[in-house]
């Protein structure tokens, strides 16, 4: 939202809407709440909502090839690297802690920080090549893999010394405006490394 320069609030409520996810289902997170009292769930729809209606700037730039390479990036980020990476690392760290589902499994996260390397190293090949990840313009691939890589920074688990390329990219997204809110958000009672918010580190 900040990168389309839209004012917004966020909440951790979800409004009430007859029919908006099936019956005994969570509903898909997040959810966009219009003024006109429409809704509209999942990131991606989100994402192409947001495209039809605020066009400038465009977060899938680009011709048909370009889109398509920003949809391919977004996507695995958001499913691949989210349930190898990501997901186990964030359940095993952080949500059983604040929600006492018990002990860390450390198979879990030894599975998943053994996954981390290949993406990371992925990012970085994209990053040589690129000036963002899906081309020459900053895209959602590119917000979709640094929500990802801030939540694994946030538990202190990246070796930042051995992608050297990634953490350059990344630096760049964390100067960003839009990205610095995301940096000052904090779980309550788990703290973050020192250089999880600073741009130098």
């Amino acid at each position: 939202m900040s990168e389309k320069r839209l004012e917004f609030s966020l909440s951790t409520d979800l409004p009430e809407a007859t029919g908006f996810h099936p019956p005994n289902r969570r509903p898909t997170v997040p959810v966009l709440a219009n003024e006109d009292g429409s809704l509209i769930g999942d990131a991606s729809a989100i994402v192409e909502f947001l495209e039809a209606t605020v066009p400038d700037p465009p977060l899938i730039p680009g011709e048909a090839m370009e889109q398509a390479e920003v949809r391919r990036l977004t996507s695995w980020f958001n499913s691949t690297f989210h349930r190898e990476v990501s997901g186990p690392i964030i359940f095993e760290r952080i949500d059983k802690r604040v929600f006492r589902l018990g002990e860390p499994d450390m198979a879990h996260i030894r599975a998943a920080l053994e996954a981390l390397g290949d993406h990371l190293d992925f990012i970085g090949f994209l990053a040589e090549r690129r000036r963002w990840l899906a081309g020459e313009e900053l895209s959602t691939a590119d917000l979709a893999a640094a929500s990802h890589i801030s939540c694994l920074d946030y538990v202190g688990d990246i070796p930042w010394h051995r992608f050297g390329r990634t953490q350059e990219w990344y630096v760049r997204i964390k100067s960003r405006p839009s990205f610095r809110a995301l940096l000052a958000d904090h779980v309550p009672g788990i703290q973050p490394p020192r250089h999880y918010a600073n741009l130098d580190f």
